[in-house]
């Protein structure tokens, strides 16, 4: 990791890809990464750990499935949200968005437990394929 300051705008223009988070930085054992996304990822879930996220640019929105029903909530930019661990939830952004998250070094992005990964996924890692 960099000792420098890093400006998000240009790790962002750095890679293309959709729904592939890049590890920016670091804080003790957890992973800052940054994202492109747009259209829906899939349905999954954390058993073990919360997952943080700021909206840097568009609109994010995250369905939820939770023990009172199913809901969504919406991210404008500049907007936070903590997804708790254990709770299944699937992002999307009709429009597009950059996404910064918090989350333990090494999470998958596609959770411990999901919906069936797409052919242009990653399923190890959760990661867009370059096609």
């Amino acid at each position: 990791m960099s000792n420098e300051p890093i400006r998000l705008s240009k790790a962002l223009a750095s890679f293309d890809a959709l729904w592939s988070p890049r590890v920016v930085t670091r804080v003790n054992d957890y992973d800052v990464r940054i994202a492109k996304v747009e259209g829906e990822h899939i349905w999954h879930v954390h058993d073990d750990t919360d997952e943080f996220f700021l909206v840097l640019d568009g609109e994010l929105h995250i369905s939820l499935r939770e023990p009172a029903g199913e809901r969504t909530v919406l991210l404008p930019q500049g907007a936070v949200f903590t997804v708790p661990r254990g709770t299944e939830h699937k992002p999307y952004a009709p429009s597009g968005a950059a996404i910064l998250m918090f989350e333990p070094a090494g999470t998958p992005t596609v959770g411990d437990r999901h919906d069936e990964i797409p052919d242009h996924v990653d399923a190890t890692t959760g990661h867009a394929l370059n096609t």
